[in-house]
């Protein structure tokens, strides 16, 4: 079956977007603008274009995290730093992280003339995450604007992809269960990485079992057929809602373009800072 174009977009830009959550580093590029350890860090890297937001407005963003998870992060960050300097330290660091796998000039510059018609002309409507990034100032370093772009568009992606998990009536906890049961992750990576006790996973599994979705044990949950239809039309939904809200303006000439030049830069990014499980569930292909 053909992929999307959508999602082969995706695949190219969510590595470029992860170094900031995976690679060397990111606890201390927090530290040293006051912030306190990774997970304070995580949050507020990524919650700082929409300004010093409250717990509650990055539990609903974000879709999944416990909120004693953030409730620990936020808003105490904003004692510590302001978002500004979030926004600053995060892209500083992405960018060196990404020139520390070889990113070329060159190529990246080529990439955001592409992508940065895409982000202005990107419909904002529900997806406040991609709003908030895309509305920062586009650095005039290419390797930073690349990862700016990136960041922008995946965040479009996930707000996108939020949407259709609530039109599709599941939760964020719940889809958490769902990935983990299409193999995404597994269940121990998953659950630590959201903040999620046994009980509270056990729960979301049994509201799952419930529907027919998912069968098996917490731990090692399966989809059923009926969860592994449900699954595919949320993924669906997601790649129609960010091609004809995004992505639909670029050419088929230019996604081949895009997806093959930065190929390498991916390829290195799973190679060298991606560990090979991660709660976003992407695997090298």
């Amino acid at each position: 079956m053909a992929i999307h174009p959508a999602r082969k977009i995706w695949t190219t830009l969510e590595p470029i977007h992860d170094v900031v959550y995976f690679g060397t580093g990111v606890k201390e590029a927090g530290v040293r603008i006051g912030l306190r350890g990774y997970w304070q860090s995580y949050f507020a890297f990524r919650a700082a274009p929409l300004g010093a937001v409250t717990p509650a407005a990055v539990e609903a963003v974000f879709a999944g995290f416990h909120p004693d998870m953030v409730c620990r992060a936020l808003p105490e960050a904003w004692e510590r730093t302001t978002p500004q300097r979030c926004v600053a330290a995060r892209l500083d660091l992405s960018a060196g992280l990404l020139r520390g796998v070889g990113a070329e000039e060159a190529v990246c510059a080529r990439a955001v003339e592409l992508l940065a018609p895409v982000s202005h002309a990107a419909d904002p409507t529900g997806r406040a995450l991609f709003a908030a990034n895309a509305a920062l100032a586009l650095p005039a370093d290419p390797v930073a604007a690349l990862w700016q772009l990136s960041t922008s568009l995946r965040e479009h992606r996930g707000d996108g992809h939020v949407a259709a998990l609530v039109t599709h009536g599941l939760t964020g906890r719940q889809a958490l269960v769902v990935q983990v049961a299409a193999g995404k992750a597994p269940e121990s990576v998953m659950r630590a990485a959201r903040g999620v006790s046994e009980a509270e996973w056990a729960t979301a599994f049994d509201e799952m079992r419930t529907r027919g979705v998912v069968e098996g044990e917490p731990t090692d949950p399966k989809l059923t057929d009926s969860g592994a239809e449900l699954l595919t039309r949320v993924e669906a939904a997601t790649d129609e809602a960010a091609w004809h809200g995004a992505l639909a303006v670029l050419s088929t000439a230019a996604i081949t373009e895009l997806t093959t030049s930065l190929a390498p830069l991916v390829h290195r990014i799973h190679e060298a800072v991606l560990p090979p499980i991660t709660p976003v569930g992407m695997r090298p292909e």
